[in-house]
Order: C-alpha cells, then sequence, then structure tokens
C-alpha cells in the first residue's frame, strides 16, 4: 500500500469508486463447506420425505438421508435449499416458506476437510409429488411415517431430523473434541 512521506510510513486510504470496500482474498485454508438440508413435513399425517442413498453414492451408501446439498458460490442458503429439495426430489418450495430447523456444525466432511456447516429447514407448505430425480445417487425417495425412521440413517442428518420432530436442542457439533 503507498504511504504518505510525510507520516513517515502511515498508509494512505485508497480512493474506492464505489461504495464498496474491496473484498479481502478468501482463506480457503479455513473454508467451511455450506450445505442446506430439507425436513418436508406433512404435519396433517405426520411423515417426512427422505430419499435413500444408492450404492453408486459418493457417501453412505444404501443410507437414508434428508434432501442435502451443497451451496454454490454466491448462492444464499435458501437457494440451496430450494434447488437441491427440487434437483432430488421434484418438491417445489418457496424460500419464504422456509424455517430454520436445526444448524449442525461438523469438523470435517467427506468433501469438506475444513467442516461443514449445515443448515437444516423445515418445510410445511410444498407444490409436487416426490420422485426419485436422480437415480444414480439415490435408490428411492419416499415418505416416511415420522414414527417409523429407519435405522440406517446419516448420522448427523438423522440426530438433526429426530431433534426437530422431539423439539429438542436446535444446534449439533460433530467431530469437536
Amino acid at each position: 500500500m503507498p504511504t504518505n512521506p510525510a507520516d513517515e510510513g502511515t498508509p494512505v486510504a485508497q480512493p474506492t469508486t464505489d461504495d464498496q470496500p474491496k473484498a479481502l482474498k478468501p482463506a480457503l485454508e479455513s473454508m467451511t463447506l455450506l450445505v442446506a438440508a430439507v425436513i418436508v413435513h406433512d404435519k396433517a399425517t405426520n411423515r417426512v420425505v427422505l430419499l435413500q442413498r444408492s450404492d453408486q453414492a459418493k457417501f453412505a451408501k444404501g443410507k437414508w438421508d434428508l434432501p442435502v446439498g451443497k451451496s454454490e458460490p454466491g448462492e444464499p442458503i435458501t437457494e440451496t435449499a430450494v434447488r437441491e429439495l427440487y434437483e432430488e426430489t421434484g418438491l417445489v418450495v418457496k424460500p419464504d416458506a422456509l424455517k430454520v430447523a436445526h444448524v449442525i456444525h461438523g469438523a470435517w466432511g467427506v468433501e469438506a476437510p475444513n467442516g461443514f456447516l449445515t443448515v437444516v429447514f423445515a418445510a410445511h407448505e410444498w407444490t409436487g409429488e416426490p420422485e426419485n430425480r436422480e437415480p444414480r445417487k439415490h435408490a428411492q425417495v419416499c415418505w416416511v411415517a415420522a414414527d417409523a425412521i429407519p435405522e440406517e440413517f446419516v448420522d448427523t442428518t438423522a440426530s438433526a431430523l429426530h431433534r426437530y420432530l422431539d423439539g429438542g436442542p436446535q444446534v449439533s457439533l460433530d467431530g469437536w473434541r
């Protein structure tokens, strides 16, 4: 940064051409993966939409999970939730209909060596019927009774789902000491 000789090395503020300060360089080594998951909960019948990962899945082969996915650069987390839910299940939810149900902060993940933060949303309004739109990734997508959640479930999202259904704590930590 240029200095003013009269101030003996004191940095001089650089003029900006707009109202936004210049962005700092990303600290990539410390980046945490941002993830969104959605609990589509039909309160009238007390059932939720779940998916079962296929044998070809990169992660948690054969296990059950919530519709979940990674945020794209510059994408608001509510848009991630809406996009991933639609891509995986065909269900359409409006971003303003999402309610934060749980937050998972993981110290490490399969695709997130520097950790992940999953915002789990609940949706009680949607359009469409669940369908398996990614058959290479998922063996099935279906409604499951809330009192019959399968045992073979991804640990972090299972905990979030059970805490949501039981009205328990809304934050969980995974892999931290």
